[in-house]
Parts: C-alpha cells; structure tokens; sequence
C-alpha cells in the first residue's frame, strides 16, 4: 500500500541540531530528510562518503564548502551530486527558518 508523505509538514520543533529521518533504505539506495536550523558541520571535520550523494534543497538556504573547489550557495530548488569521496561540509543554513534537504545516497 501507498503512503502520502509531505515533506515540507510534521517539522521537528525546536531543532538543535540536524534531524536526519530516513524515507527508504534499500540495497543500493538511501533517502533521507534532513532539517537543519543553523547547524554547522562541526570545525575542521569533512565528510568523506563512500558512496554518490544527490542532494535536492527543498526550504530554507545553505552555504557547502568543498575541499578542492569554491563553497556553494544552495537555494530552494537547488540540486546536486557530490560524488563518492568529495570531502565537504556544511558552512551554515538559515537560522530563521528550517533548512529541509532531500538527500539520496547511492552507488
């Protein structure tokens, strides 16, 4: 049986810190909601992932700072893939409203 979902609705009150909720684990595939409020990536720690990572900004803003390339600004509607390995972190998300990401790991 199907099951309706809103992702932009049942936000977590009262956020500090990132709130990760797993939509599906499957074999090859991970999706994830996350919601952040001002959350940082913690100084001089990267994610280093070994699988691909998609990542769909839904609300909200957010600044990604990569290794070896210029940081990114991401805007509602903004997507990208971060390959496996790409050391990043987040630099910041809004602090005045919930920043909500739609995160697919794979490969």
């Amino acid at each position: 049986m199907s099951h309706l979902r809103n992702l932009l609705a049942n936000l977590p009150a009262n956020v500090t810190e990132e709130v990760f909720e797993t939509l599906l684990d499957a074999k090859d595939v991970r999706i994830e909601r996350i919601v952040s409020r001002g959350q940082a990536t913690p100084a001089g720690f990267w994610y280093d992932s070994p699988q691909n990572e998609w990542v769909l900004l839904l609300r909200g803003e957010a600044r990604l700072e990569f290794e070896d390339s210029p940081p990114l600004r991401l805007l509602p509607g903004d997507c990208l893939t971060i390959p496996a390995r790409q050391r990043h972190r987040v630099e910041w998300t809004s602090a005045d409203e919930p920043t909500i990401w739609l995160a697919v790991h794979y490969g």
